[in-house]
């Protein structure tokens, strides 16, 4: 099941499912650990009349944001029991707690008893084997420990000024029948065992008295630490500030770092503006203090494949941070740089992908080919890209003095690698494509080697290395010219995805397979928008890969197998992703003249949000027929792109306005959108 509301501080990240369940808990890395495990925590209701839980289908419920923030805002009501309930739920942006508040209504004419009743079910470190649950008498909490992870769950209400829950139940689950504590709760009654060790779980009671027509409110929260001296710190600040004071500076903190993006944002109607609001506060969601832009926290996909995508992969996090930067979030991006620089290999590649820690991510990328000779397992572009946009990210952030450890320790390493990593042509070696699928000269990789080494270039020109400002635009230029030569099909009269080496024959042969990737051509400046060769690409690339059907969108490629839905290929070429179909967006506004030829764009990006969740997350993929994410949800890169799509629109969209008012502007559409400058 799609998640949904994703919510977290950097340290500590949650994740709800579509009926706002709690599905992922991740600590102390976003992305690594996850103390849910795929459990699902529970949230219900009794009452004299009868027992809900938050999922039940008679508490018809909207779930969705506070405004522009990271605080999530349900509204729902259960008719039958006559009760209504409001849940506004945060991560604090200072500390490592989860917070929820709960407003509840009584709409029947007389008082009623309502216990509240939030279960946690958790696997700490990723697995059921020697968890701990207890109760705290001081705290008045089920304390959960294993090793050196903690969390405590506790509870509030302001009825008798009193702080403590009114039953709580531990127990164990997952064998022998046990389902967990949460069963216990349908009855009202809680058994109040005291400690439960290996597979555990725990449910804390709140019991209000709700007056006629009124309502009262409630606070329930989750404390993290890696020791116990830990939490109880935490829990003490919780109490003496309150838990409405976090609620509240967390809602105020999300709104002020919103208004550090640069672009004019007025230019867009309000649904759009909100929709790029709420791409800024997802991206952040995924990211960890220390550098890892995570490419996805949805553990449901462990389902199909017993792996996640809670991976740092470097192009990924570079194409996300470029984003950021063009918004201005300069600072926080810094941290994905410098975790590059530490995981650079000393040969001077980044690997496949990484772990939120920094240590090297699961890989199926072997280390020998089908003949058992030596292959490096990498996808180059993820090394090149890194480059590209770090050269973007010291011009936006001003920051070019402070550089040269970067450009000793990251950017020369990453660049002679590159150079040495090409054949006589000087196209790269083969490796594995940004789809992870085959080892090959990629049309995407080579745009994005291009584009690295004219960044590497520019860093050697600034710290004034003459001999490599040379070499790397020399092998660039001989790069492109091999490309034109190689990877463009004179019977196609397009360029091709990609060339395989043939053996029999001792040279390469070119894949004809239309891909969504060879945007990168243009993107990544090897060739301009407007070239005739790049023209007819992009239009194959609409006309062919196009889902026709009443969902729409633009497929990977031509008979795309991943989550494949239907063989009729001819109809449906693949499924659906947003970051393809935003990628045609970006050619259509690069080469639009006019106000009226970005009207494309706009259908596209406005396509993109009517097949998001209804809270603005946006999945890798969607079903052709019915819509409904698949794969992972959300999924960064497609924020991203979405973000990096608006900035460029907008950003062409002013300089038409300009141009037609009879205002000279000579600035380069995508660099205005790079720096975020407003006229």
């Amino acid at each position: 099941m799609a998640r949904d509301l994703p919510l977290g501080n950097g340290n500590v990240l949650v994740n709800f499912d579509r009926n706002y369940n709690l599905r992922d808990i991740y600590f102390p890395y976003v992305g690594q650990e996850n103390q849910a495990a795929e459990h699902l925590s529970h949230f219900g209701v009794w009452t004299d009349e009868g027992f809900f839980w938050i999922d039940h289908p008679e508490y018809m419920k909207q779930v969705s944001y506070l405004n522009d923030s990271m605080i999530s805002h349900v509204e729902g009501s259960h008719e039958r029991l006559g009760l209504k309930m409001q849940l506004r739920d945060g991560v604090d942006v200072q500390e490592n707690v989860f917070l929820r508040k709960v407003n509840i209504t009584n709409t029947w004419g007389k008082e009623r008893t309502v216990k509240l009743y939030f279960h946690l079910d958790v696997d700490l470190c990723g697995n059921g084997i020697g968890n701990t649950v207890y109760y705290d008498p001081d705290l008045h909490s089920l304390v959960y420990y294993k090793g050196h992870r903690y969390m405590t769950l506790s509870s509030w209400t302001n009825e008798n000024n009193s702080a403590n829950c009114s039953g709580y139940a531990i127990g164990q689950k997952g064998f022998n029948g046990l389902e967990g504590t949460w069963k216990d709760a349908e009855d009202g009654k809680l058994g109040c065992n005291p400690v439960a060790q290996g597979a555990v779980d725990g449910t804390i009671e709140l019991t209000l008295t709700l007056p006629a027509n009124g309502s009262k409110e409630a606070w329930f929260w989750i404390c993290f630490g890696r020791e116990l001296q830990q939490v109880r710190k935490l829990e003490n600040k919780v109490r003496e500030s309150s838990p409405q004071a976090l609620l509240q500076r967390t809602y105020n903190f999300w709104k002020e770092w919103l208004e550090q993006d640069q672009h004019d944002l007025g230019l867009l109607d309000p649904s759009m503006a909100s929709f790029y609001k709420r791409s800024l506060l997802i991206i952040r969601s995924n990211m960890d203090n220390r550098g890892a832009i995570i490419a996805a926290n949805d553990s449901d996909i462990l389902k199909f494949a017993k792996d996640t995508y809670s991976y740092m992969w470097p192009r990924d996090g570079a194409l996300i941070a470029h984003a950021l930067d063009r918004s201005g979030f300069v600072k926080l991006t810094s941290q994905f740089y410098q975790f590059c620089r530490r995981a650079i290999t000393e040969d001077g590649y980044l690997q496949h992908k990484y772990n939120p820690d920094g240590s090297p991510g699961s890989s199926w990328h072997p280390w020998v080919n089908a003949a058992g000779e030596k292959q490096l397992p990498i996808q180059e572009d993820e090394t090149a890209l890194v480059l590209y946009t770090l050269w973007h990210h010291h011009q936006l952030a001003k920051t070019m003095d402070d550089a040269r450890e970067d450009y000793d320790k990251l950017v020369i390493p990453a660049a002679d690698f590159m150079i040495r990593y090409r054949d006589a042509s000087s196209l790269p070696l083969p490796s594995y494509d940004l789809w992870e699928e085959r080892y090959g000269v990629h049309a995407f990789t080579v745009s994005s080697v291009y584009a690295g080494l004219l960044a590497a270039a520019n860093f050697a020109e600034y710290f004034k290395d003459e001999a490599r400002v040379i070499h790397y635009r020399d092998t660039a230029a001989k790069m492109k010219s091999a490309v034109e030569k190689q990877m463009y099909s004179e019977q196609e009269k397009r360029f091709v995805r990609s060339l395989y080496w043939n053996r029999e024959k001792s040279k390469y042969e070119q894949d004809l397979t239309l891909d969504a990737s060879l945007y990168a051509l243009f993107d990544f400046e090897m060739f301009d928008a407007g070239d005739p060769r790049i023209e007819a690409t992009m239009k194959a690339i609409r006309n062919q890969l196009w889902v026709q059907t009443e969902v729409g969108g633009i497929a990977r490629y031509s008979d795309d197998y991943y989550h494949q839905v239907t063989k009729d290929v001819g109809k449906v070429p693949g499924n659906p992703w947003f970051i393809c179909t935003l990628w045609y967006a970006e050619w259509v506004i690069a080469t639009a003249k006019t106000e009226e030829g970005l009207k494309e764009a706009a259908d596209l990006i406005r396509w993109t949000m009517s097949h998001a969740l209804p809270s603005g997350v946006l999945a890798e993929q969607v079903n052709p027929y019915t819509g409904d994410p698949m794969s992972v949800s959300p999924l960064t890169w497609s924020h991203a792109s979405f973000v990096k799509v608006v900035q460029e629109y907008m950003s062409k969209l002013k300089m038409l306005k300009n141009k037609g008012s009879g205002k000279e502007d000579v600035s380069d559409a995508k660099l205005l959108a790079g720096a975020g400058v407003q006229q």
